[in-house]
């Protein structure tokens, strides 16, 4: 009986380098690695060792006869991968061992960011050098999108952070949450050049935390949203601000895209309630989901469905939520479905429209309609909500480079790169900060370790210049510029009151929505 990977993979592909016959795939040198949604075991190499499953982060992988009745359909997913990739083979492997060049003592360095770009880049650092290394990161909590981005109905992809907390407790390691990097001192900041002052690399893992907008008319309208702002609201972040849906409207929402996080947020938007209301997802999401009650979201493809950025595990997760009709409609084949009648009055429909583009947003003081096109053809279709997810971009940093066109931090393979295109010494980007909105965990772990193996090449051939400060003056700079940072007993405060509260609800945790009732916990009360 082989193993299988469920739709809870977070692509990092610790699995694939325990398994003894190389039976995991894409690995980190294929084709689709980053892309795919989750890996794939295959059932006739499998060997039925359980390494892989020891090895998980996030609790994903499972005897095929031990799947839960809503995993059993990745049985066949894993088995298709090989099916449709004839030329991906399994065997026995050999193993290589890095080189592990000498570096000088006293290495410093700083990593800006929590998310899974960061945690892999200072995985790296710890296992490859001797550095010591700072965490930054602007938000009280850390986790970055893994905390903010991942979906609440999928709890297990979390537990990555895991095994990020206990990097956080190495010796070695100095957190400093609730600090933002940037040029205005007087708000608290802390510069890239006061970092590279006192470091002898950052690692800026920022993230891409801004939408991309339609240029459509009535974009602005409330009642529309960028599924960036919509996944923080219902994920707890702070500041952000929820969708003004009303609660007697159409019961309709259109989301324009069809990538991964579009299907989260339909998800989301349709599921009942009361499965939502074991998760971490935000109390505030939480109750207007349950007055408003969606029961039909239409996702707008403008181009055809072999151009869906999906992934087959997202599609297929959807057959499997209670009570949901999913319907795919390609608008080149015929004029649009009628809308709003499932073929079970009681159940709540998902819409895919391909060949559909958004044309305007309609309303008189709030969204009421959403005009579409297709086939030479206009139509209206209502709605109180109105979802963009068509890409992100990264916030810029004051005292950076920053690529206002393609919304990056320009760098050559994760160096980051000044107004003459050269490197600038000691600065690297990782992750969506660098590449763009593409690619999982498992892409970005990738980059995180061969950014971090770039860094290191660069010590050894002296292309990087040793800070001058003392070790101890970074601390004394933090401690004059914010004095609220908070340290890892406080980040676990925060934790520690979250599943506290979660406990009550028989929840995994009740997060907190404000910054300041994060203090609070960790002990940084304002005097």
């Amino acid at each position: 009986m082989s193993f299988v990977i469920t739709q809870s993979c977070c692509s990092d592909a610790g699995c694939v380098s325990v398994c003894p016959v190389n039976c995991i795939h894409p690995t980190p040198e294929e084709r689709g690695f980053g892309t795919s949604d989750i890996l794939h075991i295959d059932p006739e190499a499998c060997i039925d060792c359980g390494a892989c499953a020891d090895a998980c982060p996030v609790n994903a992988i499972f005897p095929a006869d031990k799947l839960a009745p809503k995993d059993r359909i990745f049985a066949d997913i894993n088995a298709d991968y090989y099916k449709d990739n004839p030329d991906i083979s399994s065997g026995w492997t050999d193993v290589v061992y890095p080189e592990i060049p000498r570096l000088p003592e006293g290495l410093r360095v700083a990593v800006v960011g929590t998310g899974p770009s960061g945690g892999y880049a200072l995985r790296t650092v710890l296992n490859r050098t001797m550095a010591q290394v700072t965490v930054i990161d602007k938000l009280p909590t850390p986790g970055g999108l893994v905390r903010a981005g991942v979906a609440p109905d999928h709890p297990s992809t979390k537990d990555v952070m895991r095994t990020f907390d206990i990097l956080y407790r190495d010796p070695r390691v100095q957190m400093a949450t609730n600090v933002e990097v940037g040029d205005d001192a007087a708000a608290g900041q802390i510069s890239p050049a006061e970092l590279a002052e006192h470091f002898d690399a950052v690692f800026y893992a920022v993230g891409a935390s801004r939408s991309r907008r339609l240029g459509i008319e009535g974009e602005d309208l409330p009642g529309s949203t960028s599924a960036t702002d919509l996944v923080a609201w219902y994920n707890a972040v702070p500041g952000a601000d929820g969708p003004e849906i009303p609660v007697d409207g159409t019961g309709r929402a259109v989301i324009v895209g069809t990538g991964n996080v579009a299907l989260d947020v339909a998800r989301i938007l349709v599921s009942p309630p009361e499965l939502l209301a074991v998760t971490d997802i935000a109390d505030r999401a939480l109750d207007l989901l349950h007055q408003q009650n969606i029961h039909e979201v239409v996702l707008l493809g403008r181009r055809g469905p072999e151009s869906a950025a999906y992934t087959a595990a997202e599609y297929r997760a959807l057959s499997v939520i209670p009570g949901v009709d999913v319907v795919v409609h390609d608008t080149a084949d015929g004029p649009l479905p009628e809308l709003g009648r499932p073929a079970d009055p009681d159940n709540r429909r998902i819409v895919f429209l391909f060949n559909t583009s958004p044309v305007r947003a309609n309303g008189d003081g709030h969204l009421e309609t959403v005009t579409v096109a297709t086939g030479g053809d206009e139509y209206q279709i209502a709605a109180d909500l109105l979802v963009r997810s068509i890409g992100y971009r990264s916030a810029p940093i004051g005292g950076l480079p920053f690529d206002d066109e393609s919304g990056r931090f320009p760098n050559v393979d994760g160096r980051l790169t000044g107004a003459d295109g050269e490197p600038i010494p000691g600065a690297y980007v990782l992750g969506w900060a660098g590449r763009g909105s593409t690619g999982g965990i498992g892409a970005n772990k990738m980059q995180a370790i061969e950014t971090v193996e770039r860094f290191i090449d660069d010590v050894v051939n002296q292309r990087i210049a040793r800070p001058v400060t003392a070790p101890e003056a970074f601390a004394a700079l933090l401690r004059k510029r914010q004095r609220k940072a908070v340290g890892y007993r406080g980040i676990r405060a925060i934790d520690r009151r979250e599943r506290e509260a979660g406990a009550r609800e028989g929840r995994p945790r009740v997060k907190f929505t404000e910054v300041s009732d994060m203090l609070s916990a960790a002990g940084r009360r304002r005097r």
